[in-house]
Order: C-alpha cells, then sequence, then structure tokens
C-alpha cells in the first residue's frame, strides 16, 4: 500500500466527524463541558466549580499549579478550587482541562505500543509552552497564560491522531506510517479541534501555521512566539522531520541564537509545569 493511500480511510473518518458530531475520545469530555461553561457570559464561579466536578484530576492540577512558584510566589496555600480559579483565571482553567485530556490521551491502552513517540510529544508540548510563557513575559507584547495555553495545545493534533489511529489495523506495529500520518497531518488537524473547543482564532492559526519558515524581525503574536518557543525547546519528537537546506538552517540557528539566554529561566517554569501536570 503507498504512503498516500494507506492514510485515506482514517483521514476519511476524521474529516467526516470534524465537520459534525466529532468522535472525541472520552477524556476530552471534560474539557468541552469546561469549554462550554466558559462561554456562557452567564456563568459563575459556582458553575465553573461543578464543570471541573466531573474530572478531579483537573481540579487536582489547577490546586497544584495555583500553589506552584509560577502562580504562587509568595507560597500562600491555596486548598479549594475556587479561591485557585480566582488565582489562576479562566485561561489557565482551560489550559489545564485541556492538558488533563491530553495527558489521558497519551495514557490510554491505544498508544501502549507508541510510548516513546508519546511522551516524547508530551515533554516536548510541556517543554514549549513553559519557553513561551517565558518568552511572552520578556517580550511584554503578549500575555504570558495565553502563550504557554498556544505551547501546550500546540501537539494536540498528534494526540488525536495517534487515539484514532489505535483503531486501524494498518497502523498497528507500523512505526514509519504513523510517523508519516503525524507529520503530514497534525497541523490542520489540530486546527479543526481548536475550533471545535473554542479556542481564540490568535492560537489556533498559530498551530495551524506553526511549521512555516518566517523571518521575523520583532515576536509580536502568538503564533511568532510559538515559532521561537519550538526552536528553542531541546525535544524532537520522532515525527518532525523537516528537512532544511543550508541557507533556511542558519537562519533558524540564528533565530535561536536570539533568546537562547532565556533557556536558563525556563528552565524553572518547565520544571514547575512538569510538575504541576504530572498525574
Amino acid at each position: 500500500m503507498s504512503g498516500s493511500s494507506i492514510h485515506f480511510r482514517i483521514l476519511e473518518d476524521i474529516a467526516r466527524d470534524l465537520s459534525g458530531d466529532v468522535n472525541f475520545p472520552t477524556c476530552l469530555d471534560a474539557a468541552i463541558l469546561v469549554r462550554n461553561t466558559l462561554r456562557d457570559p452567564d456563568a459563575n464561579l459556582a458553575q465553573v466549580i461543578q464543570a471541573i466536578g466531573i474530572e478531579p484530576l483537573i481540579a487536582s492540577k489547577l490546586l497544584r499549579l495555583a500553589n506552584s512558584v509560577i502562580h504562587n510566589p509568595q507560597g500562600e496555600r491555596i486548598s479549594d478550587v475556587g479561591t485557585a480559579i480566582g488565582r489562576l483565571g479562566f485561561d489557565i482553567v482551560r489550559t489545564t482541562s485541556l492538558a488533563v485530556a491530553m495527558d489521558q490521551m497519551l495514557k490510554s491502552r491505544n498508544l501502549s505500543a507508541y510510548d516513546r513517540i508519546s511522551h516524547q510529544t508530551w515533554e516536548n508540548s510541556v517543554q514549549v509552552a513553559a519557553i513561551a510563557r517565558v518568552l511572552a513575559r520578556h517580550l511584554g507584547r503578549i500575555h504570558p497564560d495565553e502563550a504557554m495555553l498556544a505551547g501546550l495545545v500546540h501537539n494536540i493534533g498528534v494526540f488525536y491522531l495517534m487515539y484514532r489511529a489505535a483503531e486501524y489495523p494498518e497502523y498497528r506495529d507500523n512505526e514509519p506510517a504513523m510517523l508519516e500520518l503525524l507529520a503530514g497531518w497534525h497541523e490542520g488537524v489540530g486546527e479543526s479541534l481548536l475550533h471545535i473547543l473554542g479556542l481564540p482564532d490568535a492560537i489556533t492559526d498559530a498551530v495551524r501555521d506553526q511549521n512555516q519558515l518566517r523571518n521575523i524581525e520583532t515576536p509580536c503574536s502568538i503564533s511568532d512566539v510559538l515559532h521561537f518557543a519550538k526552536l528553542l525547546a531541546d525535544t524532537q519528537p520522532a515525527w518532525q522531520t523537516a528537512s532544511h537546506d543550508e541557507q533556511q538552517a542558519a537562519m533558524l540557528e540564528a533565530e535561536r541564537a536570539r533568546y537562547a539566554d532565556l533557556l536558563q529561566e525556563a528552565e524553572d517554569d518547565i520544571l514547575e509545569l512538569r510538575a504541576a501536570l504530572s498525574a
């Protein structure tokens, strides 16, 4: 079976799902409920807490984040979800609900054959999210939490494709086919998922365009920050197979060097975010 034809069936099924009733993994149910609650202009804190309550992992991770050095440098202990939400804000609630969903997809038995790829992808997501937050804080033009959200979800298409591909025999014990599927279609699938989940256009556009080469004088958008954060991350998942000519490689290395001095600062954020989002 040729490289293009092997993917036809799954891509046709996913396209049908994304244009109608999406066949989300059940672990995304809580993220969708949180999304719907936060989009309601009349929703109050009690309703948000109730939505979060259907997935205890979201509440526990919100409490970890609210008590982390990143969000609570004074070390004032927070023990209830309502106070944690007040400290973190709704953007972080949305981010955390998606992080829980992606983590659960990663730990699904369906993905056990691809542990290496899924763990590489999760670690890359955490690194890019933390670096994006530090970079946005340094630039002062973009909200750091929005930049972190973009970094965390920029691989959501990878997790969804892997989760779905596990249902198709042509991908079992066929790592080259899986890597080709991820490399070719994760941006478009990720963009569609994030639109359905109600994320801002600036974030979905950044996910869609994340692998486009660009010459950026002054980073001034979430897309720009995501571009530099990906360059600075020291993890490269196996499905990232982009090849560049000598001139393009030199340009990317020069861009990486512009903000390399932020990596030490980002290391603390990476450790904090990894600890807060771990099971």
